[in-house]
């Protein structure tokens, strides 16, 4: 359980600078940019929110 939750502590920093690369692209009009970082960040929210319920948080 330790070692997942350092893999939650990492997906959070991970999704973070995601999220701040998201804004960059928006403002920057790329659309194929935010369009991969959306994916990346809902999947990414996906897993850290399986092992959240399998550590029942």
């Amino acid at each position: 359980k330790v070692a997942i939750q350092y893999i939650l502590d990492s997906f959070k920093t991970v999704i973070l600078k995601q999220r701040v690369l998201l804004s960059l692209s928006a403002e920057a009009d790329d659309e194929g940019t935010n369009a991969l970082m959306s994916d990346y960040i809902r999947e990414q929210e996906k897993l850290v929110w399986m092992y959240r319920s399998y550590l029942g948080k």
